[in-house]
């Protein structure tokens, strides 16, 4: 669950590096008045078109903002103010905080504050948490308020900014625990990075410092590396994080590995473009993946030997032994954020939807000699022994804004599309948050569109 505490409009622009100074003013903008104005308290209607986007029988979508810059993730406290994450800096600003003042369901209010890009976001305990690509910080919230005086104080610090994979996407569990993704910067551990016939280094050292995901404590500030702990291994990278509070446990999704066509014979570009797969993890304590070591096949269920290491795509060898994922998806798809669904209230999703997951397919950019897949938003149902109950399904689709061969509701042709590169998508979604009314809100890289989805049937 993506914690939410109660945080008003007043935000500011804080310097990490000197976080006695004054900030900057506040950047502000207010939107003139919509000529779709609704009364307080009376339904909210969604864009005729779903602001673009095809969704599941019985919801609606609207376009809560627009042209933001290259977001990232988000969140949203329990009174409706979003707050999301930009990969590059806007007006020299790094967070957009967005609020609907007329009740009309969109953003007419946007206050950019913040001097850091980055892709991790979070709200516990009165604080609202970011990251950037080599720290975390957090604000103090005083009386539902970030003051304008109110300094950035940092919870990770001293981080080695990597070349690849270096997002410090994060999670905080009810009691405080603040999961850190620490991507490897290498695809697969090799002794000359993406080198045709370069062998993996055994074992590998990238381990001791990436690939896995390391435990703070939230609540304490000027953390370092070697103060965190080492939760999980074996993981290449996982953007998506989140914290399961119907099993009290910590869940990622892997990006899978790329270039198995490097190695010719067996591992064709056909076979290089589905596999590996992009897997679903249930994290526990000592948990070990398997990257680099290992490879997962969706279609054969297994792990097997990567070919850096003497695999030849029947071998298992060491990876047998490895943990395997709850669930596996098609290769490249890019999961970038994952979402446990917890809403209870009146306007919320139908009861098959409580305590399932939404997955954020970004998509891919690697799947030639096929067409690029993903770009869309999936939802797995999940049982009471915290495994899918079900296969995914899209959700949410047409992100990119060309042909999709999906049928939102069920899991057919899910993630293929009539496209050749990921610069020709309009948009391509990377965030999920949860809005205190239960409506989901996903946002977009490309421009920095964040739609809002609610159930509109009636229940």
């Amino acid at each position: 669950m993506k914690a939410i505490v109660l945080l008003l409009t007043a935000v500011t622009t804080i310097a990490l590096a000197r976080p006695d100074a004054r900030p900057p003013a506040k950047s502000v903008k207010s939107a003139p008045p919509k000529n779709h104005l609704v009364q307080a308290g009376s339904a909210i209607a969604p864009d005729p078109d779903n602001g673009g986007i095809k969704l599941a029988t019985g919801f609606g979508a609207l376009v809560f903002a627009d042209n933001l810059g290259k977001a990232r993730h988000l969140v949203v406290d329990n009174a409706g103010t979003v707050f999301v994450k930009l990969e590059k800096l806007n007006d020299g600003k790094g967070i957009v905080e967005l609020n609907d003042t007329n009740g009309d369901g969109r953003a007419d209010q946007t206050v950019m504050f913040g001097n850091n890009t980055g892709t991790g976001m979070g709200i516990y305990n009165d604080y609202l948490y970011a990251s950037s690509d080599t720290s975390v910080y957090r604000y103090k919230l005083t009386n539902g308020k970030v003051m304008e005086t109110t300094p950035a104080e940092p919870i990770v610090v001293g981080l080695t900014l990597q070349r690849q994979h270096a997002s410090k996407s994060l999670a905080i569990s009810p009691d405080g625990k603040l999961f850190v993704n620490f991507g490897a910067p290498s695809n697969a551990c090799q002794e000359k990075d993406r080198q045709k016939g370069s062998k993996g280094m055994d074992p590998c050292p990238i381990l001791e410092e990436y690939g896995g995901i390391w435990l703070f404590d939230a609540n304490k500030l000027n953390q370092h590396k070697a103060d965190g702990k080492r939760y999980a291994t074996g993981i290449r990278n996982a953007v998506s994080l989140d914290w399961n509070t119907a099993t009290n446990s910590l869940y990622a999704l892997q990006h899978g590995r790329d270039n198995l066509n490097n190695w010719g014979g067996v591992f064709t570009d056909e076979l290089s473009a589905e596999l590996p797969s992009e897997e679903f993890l249930m994290v526990k304590e000592g948990s070990d993946f398997g990257w680099p070591y290992c490879y997962n096949d969706h279609f054969k269920n297994k792990k097997f030997l990567a070919p850096e290491y003497g695999g030849d795509g029947t071998k298992e060898d060491r990876c047998a032994g490895k943990d395997k994922p709850i669930m596996a998806f098609p290769a490249h798809w890019a999961p970038n954020d994952l979402l446990f669904y917890t809403a209870t209230g009146a306007n919320s999703f139908p009861a098959r939807y409580k305590n399932g997951a939404f997955v954020c397919f970004h998509g891919s950019w690697n799947r030639a000699p096929l067409k690029q897949g993903g770009y869309f938003v999936a939802f797995i149902p999940f049982g009471k022994d915290g495994r899918p109950s079900g296969k995914y399904e899209v959700f949410a689709e047409n992100f990119a804004g060309v042909a999709e061969q999906g049928k939102p509701g069920t899991d057919v042709n899910a993630g293929k599309l009539d496209l050749a590169s990921p610069g020709d998508a309009k948009a391509r979604p990377v965030g999920l948050a949860q809005g205190p009314d239960g409506s989901l809100y996903i946002s977009d890289s490309v421009k920095g569109k964040v739609w809002r989805v609610m159930y509109t049937a009636k229940k």
